[in-house]
């Protein structure tokens, strides 16, 4: 839960691995996402939000992260989600370690690591998530 305080009445959240995003610019993020189910064996089974038509989701098996086609304008790449109970704090975390914050979208942040890599910092979605986060203290 966010604001859970642990030993010494540290302000406490978590976070995980929550998924690998495939960033695909096309116009057929169809075609796109039959490609990958194929490729990886994965069953489509829901675009990532009602009326969001530019996720599209495959069926994983726990503990798995989630496998997401994403259409974007900009040159297809894969990404990664870190979800949390907590996105300030797991941003503010991330940032302390070196990373900046590019954007911020709906509910999420887009951050870049020390490396230039882009990865997203979500909500958490997947059950099981408070029996495989990490937890941290605030620094």
């Amino acid at each position: 839960m966010p604001g859970e305080m642990g030993q010494e009445g540290k302000s406490m959240h978590k976070s995980k691995l929550g998924g690998l995003v495939i960033d695909c610019e096309t116009d057929d993020l169809d075609r796109e996402a039959e490609f990958w189910s194929k490729a990886l064996g994965h069953e489509i089974i829901r675009r990532y939000e009602p009326g969001d038509e530019t996720y599209r989701c495959l069926a994983t098996a726990e503990p798995e992260p989630r496998i997401l086609r994403q259409q974007v304008s900009h040159q297809s790449r894969v990404h990664i989600d870190i979800e949390t109970d907590d996105v300030e704090k797991e941003v503010a975390r991330l940032q302390r370690l070196g990373a900046r914050e590019v954007e911020r979208v709906r509910n999420w942040c887009v951050l870049e690591a020390p490396s230039d890599h882009r990865f997203c910092v979500v909500e958490h979605q997947q059950r099981g998530f408070d029996e495989r986060a990490n937890v941290w203290g605030q620094d």
